[in-house]
């Protein structure tokens, strides 16, 4: 008679990875080996990385796949370095060289032209990029030797830093908005320059609160999971919304909201959006400002089975 060993499920999880993205992989593959390591299904990343980018890419685990638009949204912090007088078409390292010049800029030339980035610019996506056009990714387009107009898209660089001068390359941290890509502002820079450049490197040092000195490697998501420690790994999925006020809601109203109902809150948080918690501190929902005073679940996490302090 033929046994079969049950095999081992592991339990659901439910949170955010900050995960240091290693060299020359891609986001998806990231996620794959995660989806190994863990167990899980149910993952997904929280803004890309080019597979020539290191550094913090966020997973969201299970029913936290619902606040990855959170995650998406927060500012980014990127250490580059760029390679002044050689132009390529990709406006990174894997491009083909369009262009060579000699490099005669002073440090000062190079912060100055620097400064001249900081605020809102309407920035067009490079040919070499996922962006799509009439379903057809860009770089697909770029490979067949084709240029298709782009639409320009509004990008706030909030500081742009010369922390590394050894010329021809310099190091340079970006703080910016979603959607900014840093390539594109290394080809920029060469231009304002008169030499050319290109993105030689680049790590990805934060997202919104999430911190490279925080992340975890894969290999040491792996061994953690390996000795059954991986979860303490995992970050509670309202991490994705400190930046929105919290309430606790009575067994009452938190009945109600698990429900899909409006509720009063005793307090009127000065937002839009709120955290709605159980008095035993289970996130239950994000609850949306709707009229007359009342809260109207935008999110639900704990449905009316889940007895979120139920009277």
């Amino acid at each position: 008679m033929t046994r079969y060993l049950k095999k081992e499920v592991m339990p659901e999880l439910c949170g955010i990875l900050n995960i240091n993205k290693p060299l020359g992989i891609s986001s998806h593959d990231v996620v794959w080996r995660v989806r190994r390591i863990t167990g899980q299904k149910k993952a997904g990343h929280a803004g890309t990385l080019d597979p020539l980018a290191t550094g913090v890419l966020l997973l969201c685990l299970g029913q936290a796949t619902r606040v990855s638009e959170y995650l998406l949204g927060s500012d980014k912090v990127y250490r580059a370095r760029m390679l002044l007088g050689i132009s390529t078409d990709t406006y990174d390292t894997e491009g083909q060289v369009t262009a060579r010049a000699e490099v005669n800029v002073t440090r000062e030339q190079v912060e100055e032209a620097l400064r001249t980035f900081v605020g809102t610019l309407q920035q067009l996506p490079p040919m070499y990029s996922a962006v799509k056009h009439e379903g057809t990714p860009l770089y697909k387009l770029a490979r067949r030797g084709l240029e298709t107009e782009r639409e320009a898209r509004a990008v706030e660089i909030k500081a742009m830093t010369l922390t590394g001068w050894e010329p021809p390359q310099v190091e340079v941290e970006v703080q910016c908005s979603k959607g900014t890509y840093v390539r594109s502002l290394a080809h920029e820079l060469g231009q304002r320059l008169g030499c050319g450049a290109h993105l030689a490197a680049l790590t990805r040092t934060a997202s919104g609160a999430f911190r490279l000195e925080q992340s975890v490697t894969l290999e040491e998501l792996d061994a953690a999971f390996a000795r059954g420690e991986g979860p303490r790994l995992v970050l509670p999925m309202d991490a994705a919304l400190r930046a929105f006020p919290a309430v606790a809601l009575d067994p009452v109203a938190a009945a109600r909201v698990c429900q899909g109902q409006a509720v009063e809150l005793p307090a009127d948080p000065p937002a839009e959006l709120c955290r709605a918690y159980a008095l035993d501190g289970r996130l239950l929902a994000l609850l949306r400002r709707g009229a007359e005073g009342l809260w109207r679940p935008h999110k639900v996490f704990v449905g009316p089975s889940d007895d979120a302090d139920h009277p």
